[in-house]
């Protein structure tokens, strides 16, 4: 029986993906359930299943545009498909086979190996440099170095000069990069391309400024190095930075919700939920899954949130719906080591926050020069709808509520104003 595989819908909005890459080769045969394809949309990168065991067919090449619900690929479901169970019992009756078999089959896989041979390996020349193009070769056509040394004919004149006017200093044992005028091209997939024109269309749509600020990160460093193991046997997962600045940054629009906020056409939405979305870096390209009403959830569901959200986005197993929406963004450099950048909004959105290394410097405390953590954040928003009190004040909020974790617990105010109801 012949089944069709047809692209699902990634998202009402899409129409068109393009086949990023097969997993299996043609006229392979695949497994029920196996990955058999990536497919690109401008919002995420998925995958494609074997809905049945057999022989698939392919009818779409890499790199080609198809429309949702094209066939991309057929399964013939009378050949029969590899199954774990089959290798089982081949694994049992290989157990059962006399001692003179098994030697026998242990000599063959020897000499099977022997002819697979790793062309850095070698006995009597592994001080000989190889080039990368010429182990690629050598890879391909099963070479050592000492095939390729035995296999020459003779030394000329050139080789022998090479050696006797080669410098003999210090320097020459350092390996050297070898010079290549080489090039390569990729073609540039379709989350990139949307990624590229959504951020060549922000610069040009909005009225993007960006301001800074510094935080003190001793108070909750300490609180996860206090806590760390508690919250691991509770929760199951490491305590990270990232939930206690998405939980501040969602207490802190309360205070400034028009760093919430959105232009649609001539009005102003301001929603009452903080949907915050993570900046996530993926072989395809920038993904930014969201956490959806932060303002409502705990540190430790944050956390948890976060840390499958990210998963998915990497496995490519993340949906359209998970990554549409969002009123606000972090995005977290310092992972990288950046010390300093200015983070780019992600549209319809109006302000994106920047974190930034983690480092120790000396700062004024009480009249003393001490040393402390500090981070540098930065605050990129659209000027069109946010002023330049709201931008400001919203770093200083965030900056009182991350010195001062426990005001994560009062809605941003002071425990002692909130006592006495003042």
């Amino acid at each position: 029986m012949i089944i069709e595989i047809k692209v699902p819908s990634p998202g009402e909005s899409i129409t068109e993906v393009e086949i990023g890459s097969w997993l299996v080769q043609d006229g392979a045969l695949v497994a029920k359930d196996q990955e058999i394809a990536e497919v690109e949309s401008d919002k995420a990168t998925l995958t494609i299943v074997a809905s049945e065991g057999g022989k698939i067919a392919i009818k779409a090449e890499e790199g080609e545009a198809v429309e949702v619900g094209a066939v991309v690929c057929t399964i013939d479901t009378s050949v029969e498909a590899p199954a774990a169970e089959s290798g089982q019992s081949q694994s049992q009756s290989t157990d059962k086979e006399p001692a003179s078999n098994m030697k026998d089959q242990g000599s063959s896989n020897e000499n099977q190996e022997s002819r697979i041979k790793d062309p850095e390996s070698s006995s009597e020349h592994d001080k000989v440099k190889v080039t990368s193009v010429a182990k690629e070769m050598m890879k391909e056509h099963g070479l050592s170095v000492d095939d390729v040394i035995n296999g020459l004919k003779r030394l000329g004149k050139k080789e022998v000069e090479a050696v006797v006017n080669a410098p003999q200093t210090a320097a020459a044992a350092i390996p050297q990069k070898e010079a290549t005028r080489d090039e390569e091209r990729e073609r540039m997939s379709s989350l990139r391309r949307k990624l590229s024109a959504r951020l060549v269309s922000v610069k040009n749509e909005t009225a993007m400024l960006t301001t800074f600020n510094e935080i003190d990160m001793s108070f909750v460093m300490d609180m996860r190095k206090k806590y760390q193991q508690k919250f691991v046997d509770t929760h199951g997962l490491k305590l990270g930075f990232m939930s206690f600045f998405t939980k501040a940054v969602a207490t802190a629009m309360d205070f400034h919700p028009m760093v919430n906020a959105q232009i649609d056409g001539e009005e102003i939405v301001m929603p009452k939920f903080v949907d915050v979305g993570i900046a996530v870096s993926t072989p395809k390209g920038l993904m930014v899954p969201i956490v959806r009403n932060a303002e409502s959830k705990t540190i430790p569901a944050i956390e948890l949130e976060i840390k499958e959200l990210a998963e998915k986005a990497r496995n490519k197993k993340i949906t359209v719906e998970e990554l549409t929406g969002g009123t606000f963004t972090i995005t977290n450099g310092g992972v990288f080591g950046s010390l300093l950048s200015t983070p780019i909004i992600n549209p319809p959105q109006s302000g994106i926050l920047g974190m930034h290394n983690i480092v120790e410097r000396p700062v004024a405390v009480n009249g003393q020069v001490v040393i402390r953590p500090m981070m540098y954040v930065a605050l990129s928003y659209d000027h069109r709808i946010i002023d330049g009190k709201d931008s400001v004040g919203f770093l200083v909020k965030l900056k009182e509520l991350l010195e001062n974790p426990e005001r994560l617990l009062t809605g941003g105010k002071d425990a002692g104003e909130l006592m006495l109801g003042i």
